[in-house]
């Protein structure tokens, strides 16, 4: 596996990959790589001739109280996971790589990034759009992967990709969970022991509220259920439980397909996202 952490050598690096017409799939990470990530590795090996991964801490996506600098970081491992998977190429750029000095463009996502965790995290999913952007364009790949679980970051790549003729299929990959049903994250690495076993109660919750409501049941007391039950299984904040349209997001007080139930939630100092199809 390449290990390429400047733009020139990247773009002589997948032009090699792609001769004889071999396909490239692009699977962009922050790295603190666990099985859901592998997961998506997993499928990018199965619709393409080659895998490009992508490990960035972007600045741009957190807030100043956020935990940009505590986000764990172990590249040696990341590496050796992904020469495990097959991985063609690692691109790794550092902040000057990625906005050199005097950088000034972004994008705004506007309407698809104003609710859910776009509300609590302002400017949150412009930094996400531009980098993936960058991405889309260092990296040229034929498609690129993201995980089901941020579905509203998918839900605006998709966006992006359509609205700036990046010409590249943009691929779901299902939400990777533990045995208890909890969706694998970077971010569980902060949870305590006893956290860790608490929020369980979210897929529970939010599993329990999806069969509710494709089954008839009112959908704003459902969803004011959902939240109590999350809260009573031990988590100390409930950012938002919604129903929402899976491709615009547009909140839903009647079930329409295709919809997806969304979520957010704080435990200790520890936000988690989560999400459930609906029907």
């Amino acid at each position: 596996m390449q290990i390429i952490r400047d733009i020139a050598t990247l773009h002589r690096a997948v032009s090699a990959l792609k001769q004889g017409g071999k396909s490239v799939a692009l699977v962009p990470t922050m790295g603190a790589l666990h099985e859901g990530h592998l997961s998506l590795v997993r499928m990018a090996r199965r619709v393409a001739d080659h895998v490009v991964v992508s490990i960035f801490v972007n600045p741009t996506q957190f807030g100043p109280n956020e935990d940009f600098a505590a986000y764990p970081r172990d590249e040696a491992r990341d590496a050796a996971l992904l020469v495990e998977e097959q991985t063609a190429l690692l691109w790794a750029p550092d902040v000057a790589a990625m906005y050199p000095q005097g950088h000034s463009t972004h994008i705004e996502v506007a309407e698809l990034g104003a609710d859910y965790c776009g509300a609590a995290r302002p400017g949150h999913f412009d930094g996400v759009a531009t980098v993936v952007a960058k991405l889309f364009n260092q990296v040229r790949p034929d498609m690129a992967i993201f995980g089901e679980k941020d579905w509203q970051q998918l839900a605006i790549i998709r966006r992006m990709a359509r609205d700036l003729d990046f010409g590249l299929d943009i691929l779901g990959a299902p939400i990777a969970r533990g045995a208890d049903g909890l969706a694998l994250s970077s971010r569980n690495a902060y949870l305590t022991d006893e956290q860790r076993a608490a929020a369980a109660a979210f897929p529970r919750a939010l599993k329990a509220a999806a069969g509710s409501i494709a089954g008839g049941s009112d959908v704003g007391e459902t969803l004011a259920e959902a939240e109590a039950a999350i809260l009573a299984g031990g988590f100390d904040r409930v950012d938002y439980v919604a129903l929402a349209d899976a491709n615009s997001l547009e909140r839903l007080t009647q079930l329409r397909q295709p919809a997806r139930l969304l979520a957010a939630a704080r435990i200790g100092a520890t936000r988690l996202i989560d999400n459930w199809p609906v029907g």
